[in-house]
């Protein structure tokens, strides 16, 4: 990427004889976004984790569906490898990838050039972040009707509670990714800072193994992770088992995660390459 094209896309442009021109935030953010995804389709790692890995994922859990016993959870394979399959989208082709994208525009010293003009500190997170979580917002409705049409999975019961998930991790998992980058020291690093997140939440937010057949001491705490909520609301918008309180009990904490996301960034952030 040029040293030109982000700050032209953001900054305000003068010409000889006219006034300058002011840009909205609508339109600086689409500029962004364009910027990114050009540059995002030039990665060929970072496409093949974000395009790819959620794709194969949902197999290996689809034949550990096999062997768990979902007798009186009321699950059903599909409702199992549904969410997973989601769950594996979310954490590889939202949360990985854009940890990656944070911290090379970093070290490329494109953020600290965007921040010149008048483009705002949140419009330039929004603007890097819009490419993965629409491959990550496409992923999930070809993985959804995959599982629709594969598994017998029918329609959702409670579709308004798998819409709030989604809706709440496309709104966590981007703000996640910024904190993380916030610890990496350089682009070959990033991925190392965020395996920890990504190993909890695969293993311990019931992308893995449901909730509902875990111990009731381990699935108490492993419900406080942030992709936890998502999952639950998806599987309950599947299933219209989840009560009100539950959902609501969800929303909370995915809320809170947002908040405590919001808390870190702001105050933690590094626009500029670590010395």
């Amino acid at each position: 990427m040029s040293s030109t094209t982000p700050s032209t896309t953001a900054a305000t442009v003068s010409r000889p004889g006219r006034a300058a021109t002011r840009t909205t935030a609508a339109g600086r953010l689409r500029s962004l976004a364009r910027a990114e995804l050009t540059l995002l389709g030039r990665s060929k790692g970072t496409m093949f984790a974000a395009m790819f890995v959620p794709l194969v994922m949902p197999f290996s859990v689809r034949q550990a569906a096999d062997g768990m016993d979902l007798d009186g959870t009321g699950l059903s394979i599909g409702s199992v490898v549904l969410p997973s399959a989601i769950g594996f989208s979310l954490l590889f082709a939202v949360y990985s990838a854009l940890v990656s994208v944070y911290a090379a525009r970093r070290e490329e010293l494109v953020l600290k050039r965007l921040r010149t003009g008048e483009v705002r500190d949140i419009e330039i997170l929004a603007g890097s972040a819009v490419p993965s979580v629409a491959v990550g917002f496409a992923q999930c409705l070809i993985l959804t009707g995959a599982c629709v049409a594969l598994l017998d999975v029918g329609a959702p019961d409670a579709p308004l509670h798998a819409v709030l998930g989604l809706l709440l991790a496309f709104a966590l998992w981007p703000v996640l990714a910024a904190v993380t980058a916030t610890f990496s020291r350089s682009v070959e690093s990033a991925q190392v800072a965020a395996m920890p997140l990504l190993l909890v939440s695969f293993i311990g937010s019931g992308t893995l193994v449901p909730l509902e057949v875990m111990p009731d001491k381990l699935a108490a705490v492993c419900e406080l992770l942030p992709l936890t909520p998502t999952i639950e609301l998806i599987r309950g918008g599947w299933t219209g088992d989840m009560s009100a309180s539950d959902a609501l009990g969800a929303v909370v904490i995915a809320v809170a995660w947002i908040g405590v996301g919001v808390f870190a960034v702001r105050r933690w952030f590094r626009w500029e390459p670590r010395r």
